[in-house]
């Protein structure tokens, strides 16, 4: 008989956007939650993320004069989902996801604003140019008083202060860091005013706070518990010592994935994910756990991929920092070549389609084809754009590979100098006529809406003026996509597809409801939230039978 530490309706494992919103959403429906967080801050991935939300037909759309409908949105997330996502689950999506957000504002400090970025496959049927992904307003980080200091903080603290739509419209400054406006990131940091994904999980604590919700820091869940069949808490380990804790309702597993995890890595992903750009405490606890009893577990070979760069001696939490490649492929003056000084991809695609083909074999079936990878650019990238953490205007530090011919780079990265001379030469004939014929990019208004609309093409300049600069480009993740599979409730489901009563899951710990795609800008958070939400409508529930 276990002698419970604590007895509650709710055991949420985690505390990230999905997390917290599972937990809101039980106590707003009438449940009692407690919330275990493995590591001694608030937030997991969302609070270092841009905070976005992706939601089909939100209310904000009209901000921006757009309208949506289930029709277009199903089109959309169908096609992309390619049969590998659970069509039930697609449907409660659309169908919840505006709703979860209107909880979210109706119930905590939390308030956001229509993005203008597109969805991420903005020619596909039933997609819109803009609207359906949202943001947090800002949120002043002294409301939580003595817990601000909990909340998880950016390696880049600059990053949070000013918005996506700031930098993007307001200041241009995505590619090039000199444009940022110090003055007022210095003001919002001094006045402890919060942008992305600290905005988000900020206001959403405050609410847990003035509800009373415990929170556990530095407390990992190990190992769920069950009477019979039925998951009744969890077994916890704190400050070396065991923990357990009573969930009437339930338990929801929202504690990130397993990119982390080294043997779950390899024993999953087919490829390499080298420089994961999350906490480094998303190590598959919640994926394991629901394995040990049974659960079924899918989409484990799919990732949110997120090509990566790396300055040396760069750490974060005690791990090399892994910063997220944008700049570097997406504007003018810049390609990626593999070992063979070529091209592989669109360079400006969405970050996630970028990375896959990394890990096309080799024609003799041994090793990568296009892994390593390398960012190439010339001077006239970097007299405009940011490149890695360097500002165009800096001094080129001894680590940054440079030189003054192509053929001379190639060796200093140990490729193929007549393929990157070649390949260079055929890119800029392409970009003398404005048109990428072997690639497409810069196609897609995805393509020109993440590159520099100040020039004569935002993606596409030619590479001719030395020194020429080379950069690594690492596999890089947002978090891992696989985990339990859930039915429209947030249950977990067995190998033989039946509820595993008492436990659920939401965000990157269970089988995600996108398949191997990614619809747009906070795709993870805006199915990571919604079925947190509708987990704890149900959790709430199955707490009042229980009593």
């Amino acid at each position: 008989m276990t002698t419970w530490d604590y007895e509650v309706d709710v055991v949420v494992v985690g505390s990230g956007g999905a997390a917290f919103t599972a937990a809101i959403s039980a106590e707003a429906h009438g449940a009692k939650p407690i919330i275990i967080e493995r590591s001694d801050k608030l937030g997991g991935t969302t609070a270092i993320s841009g905070g976005a939300l992706w939601i089909p037909m939100n209310s904000h759309m009209a901000e921006v004069g757009i309208t949506d409908s289930r029709e277009e949105a199903l089109t959309y997330c169908k096609k992309l989902t390619d049969g590998r996502a659970d069509d039930s689950l697609v449907e409660t999506f659309i169908d919840y996801g505006h709703k979860a957000v209107d909880f979210i504002e109706k119930n905590t400090p939390v308030k956001f604003f229509a993005m203008s970025m597109p969805d991420y496959h903005p020619e596909e049927p039933g997609a819109k140019p803009k609207g359906r992904s949202i943001e947090p307003k800002v949120f002043d980080i002294n409301e939580l008083g003595d817990w601000k200091e909990k909340v998880r903080a950016h390696a880049l603290p600059f990053m949070g202060v000013v918005t996506s739509e700031e930098l993007w419209h307001t200041y241009k400054v995505l590619l090039n860091a000199t444009k940022l406006p110090i003055e007022l990131m210095l003001d919002r940091m001094e006045q402890g005013q919060f942008v992305h994904g600290k905005a988000l999980i900020g206001g959403m604590l405050k609410t847990c706070v003035e509800k009373d919700i415990p929170i556990l820091l530095n407390t990992r869940g190990l190992e769920l518990i069950r009477e019979g069949n039925r998951v009744v808490g969890v077994r916890a380990e704190k400050d070396g010592k065991d923990v357990f804790l009573k969930g009437r309702g339930g338990v929801i597993l929202a504690c990130g994935g397993f990119e982390w995890n080294e043997e779950l890595k390899k024993k999953y992903i087919p490829g390499l994910v080298t420089h994961p750009n999350t906490p480094p405490f998303n190590e598959g606890d919640g994926i394991i756990m629901a394995a040990e009893i049974g659960a079924d577990l899918a989409n484990m070979h799919e990732t949110w991929w997120m090509p990566a760069t790396y300055v040396p001696g760069d750490e974060y939490e005690n791990k090399p920092y892994a910063n997220l490649c944008i700049g570097e492929r997406t504007a003018p003056h810049s390609i990626l070549v593999n070992r063979q000084g070529r091209r592989f991809v669109n360079e400006a695609a969405t970050y996630n389609e970028v990375v896959k083909p990394f890990f096309r074999p080799n024609e003799n079936g041994t090793g990568y084809r296009n892994h390593p990878a390398f960012a190439v650019v010339d001077s006239q990238f970097r007299e405009n754009y940011t490149l890695l953490t360097i500002s165009p205007g800096d001094a080129d530090p001894e680590w940054l590979i440079k030189d003054e011919t192509l053929e001379g780079l190639a060796a200093k990265i140990d490729v193929d100098p007549e393929g990157l001379v070649e390949t260079v030469k055929r890119f800029n004939e392409m970009v003398a006529k404005g048109k990428d014929t072997d690639w497409g990019r810069g196609d897609s208004a995805y393509d020109c809406f993440v590159g520099d609309k100040t020039t004569p093409h935002p993606v596409l300049g030619d590479i001719s003026k030395p020194p020429f600069y080379a950069v690594q480009i690492h596999p890089g993740t947002l978090g891992t996509k696989g985990g339990p599979r859930t039915n429209e409730n947030a249950q977990v489901l067995d190998v033989r597809g039946r509820v595993i009563p008492g436990l659920y899951a939401a965000g990157n710990v269970m089988a995600a409801v996108s398949g191997p795609s990614y619809y747009g800008g906070g795709g993870t958070l805006g199915t990571g939230m919604t079925f947190g939400y509708l987990a704890g409508i149900h959790m709430a529930e199955e707490a009042k039978k229980q009593k």
